[in-house]
C-alpha cells in the first residue's frame, strides 16, 4: 500500500476524525423504460399523476417520454437512499395502471425509430430547450441508443475532510482548490480501476436482436430474438452503446479541473462539419440547439463526472468553474435485472469503499499510454470480462485480470474496514467479501446469472426481462406506501404541475433569443 494512502488512513482512523466518514453523501438516479404488459415500449405520454417531468424533483424523464428517471435526495446512509428509491418506485406503480417498469438496462423490443417518442417538457423556454436538445441527440446518435437505461451513483466525501487532509499535506492553495484537485484525482483512479466495477456489476451480456437495426456487429446469436457475447459483462458500456464520431477526439484529460472544463467549453463552442451541414433548423423548426461538437456539456458521454449543484439558470461548467467540484457522478453502472431497484445496499457499500480507495490512494497524472490503456482495459472487460485468462494492460505489462482484481480488492479492504469502524458495523467488509467470491467464481456475476437464467428457462432476452419486470411490479404493488407518504408524493406531483403552468404563463422573451443567450453564456467564459 502506498505511503500516502497509509498516512491518510491513519489520520482518518484517529478517534477525533473517525466520525467524518459517516457523513459521506449518496444519491441515486435510476432510469427505466415504461412498457406494456407485452413488453413493448409504452407510447403513452408521461403520466400526469407522476407530476411534471420539468419540475418534479424526484420523478422525471430522461431521453424519451417513455424513459422514466427516479431521483433520490443525497443522504448519509446508502440504506436510506435505497429506501427513498423504493418509495419512489412504489408511488410510480400506484399510478402506472397496466404499464410496467422494464427491469434491465438494455431496452425492450423497440418500435420504428420515428415512433420512439422524445420527452416533452411543455412550452416554457427551458422546457423547449430540453426538448430541442433531445431532438439534437436523435439527429446525432439515433433514438435507439437513447433508450438504454442505467443507474447513476452520486457520491461525496464530507466537506470538513478536505481542510484536514490539506493541512496534513501542506497543500499550497485554498480548501476549495484542494477539494477540486482531490476529486479530479479520484476520477483519474476511477478511470484506472473502473473495469473492476464492470466485471462485478455488469448485467447486460445480451440484448434484443432488433436493437442493432441491421447494423454490422460482432455479436453471436443466442436465439432467434437475442444477440449476446458469451463472456460479456456489459454490452451497454461497450462500443455498441452510445457511439459518437464527433466526441471521439474529445478526451478531457483529468489532470486538473481547468483542463477538464476547458476541453468541454471548447467542445460546446466548436462547430462540427457534419452538424453544420444539417444546420439548426429544418422547415422552420429547431432540430438541434447548435452545430457544435456538443450542444451542451451534458452531451459528453463519460463513465464518471465531476459535479457541483447548479443555481437556477446556471450551466454545469459555470458551477464547476465558480465553486469547484462538490461530488462525483458514477455513470457506468448497469441495472441489475434481478433486483427490484436495480441496485442493492451491498453494491452501494462496496462502491463507497471503492470510491474512497480511488479518493485516498496515490493518483499520478494519466500519461498518454495509460489514458489509452484505461479505455482499452474497460472495453476488454465489458466485452469479455468473464473469459478465462483475460489479460489487461498495467504499466506497459500484460496482467491477468483476475489476479489484478484480487489485488485491488485486497488494497480496498483497509478502506472497507475503516468505513466499518466509523459506522460500527461489518457491512462494508462483507460487501467486499461478496465481490471477492465473484472474482474467484465468475458464475456469481450478474452477467453470468442473466445468461444462466435465460438458458434455464429457454427464453429470449426480452422474455427474461419481461418475467423479471412482472415479478418486480408484484413486489412493489404488494406493499402500498403509508397513507401520509402516498399523500406527500401526490402533493409534490400536483405542486410540480402548478409550477410548470406558472412558468409557462409568466414566460417572457422569445425562444430563439433564449437559445442565443444560453449559447452566449458558455462563449462568455470561453474567452
Amino acid at each position: 500500500m502506498s505511503e500516502l494512502l497509509n498516512r491518510r488512513l491513519a489520520l482518518l482512523g484517529e478517534r477525533a476524525n473517525l466520525s467524518l466518514l459517516e457523513q459521506c453523501l449518496h444519491g441515486i438516479e435510476r432510469e427505466c423504460l415504461r412498457v406494456t404488459g407485452e413488453g413493448r415500449l409504452a407510447q403513452t405520454p408521461h403520466p400526469e399523476e407522476l407530476g411534471s417531468a420539468l419540475t418534479n424533483e424526484q420523478i422525471t424523464t430522461d431521453y424519451s417520454e417513455s424513459l422514466l428517471e427516479f431521483i433520490t435526495p443525497a443522504l448519509k446512509d446508502p440504506a436510506d437512499t435505497l429506501a427513498s428509491l423504493d418509495k419512489i418506485h412504489r408511488f410510480a406503480y400506484s399510478k402506472l395502471g397496466n404499464e410496467y417498469l422494464w427491469s434491465p438496462s438494455m431496452p425492450c423490443p423497440l418500435p420504428a425509430e420515428e415512433d420512439i417518442p422524445i420527452a416533452y417538457y411543455g412550452t416554457s423556454n427551458i422546457g423547449q430547450l430540453k426538448y430541442v436538445y433531445r431532438k439534437g441527440l436523435a439527429l446525432r446518435y439515433g433514438k435507439t441508443m437513447q433508450c438504454i437505461a442505467g443507474i447513476h451513483y452520486n457520491f461525496s466525501l464530507p466537506e470538513p475532510l478536505w481542510p484536514l487532509l490539506r493541512e496534513a499535506e501542506g497543500f499550497v492553495g485554498t480548501d476549495r482548490d484542494y477539494q477540486s484537485a482531490a476529486y479530479i484525482a479520484l476520477i483519474r483512479n476511477f478511470r484506472r480501476y473502473s473495469w473492476l466495477l464492470m466485471y462485478l456489476f455488469g448485467a447486460s451480456p445480451a440484448l434484443d436482436a432488433g436493437f442493432l437495426r441491421g447494423r454490422s456487429h460482432q455479436l453471436e446469436q443466442f436465439d432467434a430474438e437475442t444477440l449476446y457475447l458469451p463472456y460479456a459483462t456489459s454490452l451497454r458500456m461497450s462500443d455498441l452503446g452510445y457511439q459518437s464520431k464527433a466526441q471521439a477526439g474529445l478526451t478531457p484529460c483529468y489532470n486538473d479541473l481547468n483542463s477538464y472544463t476547458d476541453s468541454l467549453r471548447k467542445a460546446v463552442a466548436t462547430p462540427y462539419a457534419p452538424y453544420v451541414e444539417v444546420g439548426t433548423h429544418k422547415d422552420g423548426e429547431w432540430v438541434q440547439l447548435n452545430t457544435n461538437i456538443l450542444q451542451i456539456e451534458n452531451e459528453y458521454y463519460s463513465n464518471i463526472r465531476p459535479k457541483r449543484v447548479t443555481y437556477t439558470g446556471e450551466r454545469p461548467i459555470q458551477a464547476l468553474m465558480a465553486r469547484g467540484v462538490q461530488y462525483v457522478e458514477v455513470r457506468c453502472l448497469d441495472i441489475n435485472p434481478f433486483l427490484p431497484l436495480g441496485i442493492d445496499v451491498q453494491e452501494a457499500r462496496f462502491l463507497d469503499a471503492f470510491l474512497l480507495y480511488c479518493a485516498l490512494n496515490d493518483s499520478p497524472l494519466l500519461e498518454n499510454t495509460e489514458c489509452g490503456n484505461a479505455t482499452s482495459n474497460f472495453l476488454s472487460v465489458v466485452k469479455e470480462g468473464r473469459r478465462p485468462g483475460l489479460q489487461l494492460q498495467r504499466r506497459g505489462q500484460a496482467v491477468d485480470m483476475k489476479e489484478w482484481a484480487a489485488e485491488l480488492l485486497e488494497n480496498i479492504a483497509p478502506l472497507a474496514a475503516l468505513l466499518d469502524q466509523s459506522h460500527g458495523s461489518d457491512e462494508h467488509s462483507k460487501a467486499l467479501d461478496a465481490q471477492l467470491a465473484k472474482v474467484k467464481d465468475s458464475s456469481l456475476t450478474p452477467s453470468a446469472q442473466v445468461l444462466a437464467a435465460m438458458t434455464e428457462h429457454k427464453e429470449s432476452f426480452s422474455q427474461f426481462s419481461l418475467r423479471q419486470s412482472l415479478a418486480h411490479a408484484e413486489h412493489f404493488r404488494s406493499q402500498a406506501l403509508a397513507k401520509e407518504e402516498q399523500a406527500a408524493f401526490e402533493d409534490a406531483a400536483r405542486k410540480s404541475l402548478e409550477q410548470q403552468a406558472e412558468l409557462e404563463q409568466n414566460e417572457v422573451g422569445d425562444f430563439d433569443v433564449f437559445v442565443g443567450a444560453y449559447q452566449a453564456s458558455i462563449l462568455a467564459i470561453s474567452n
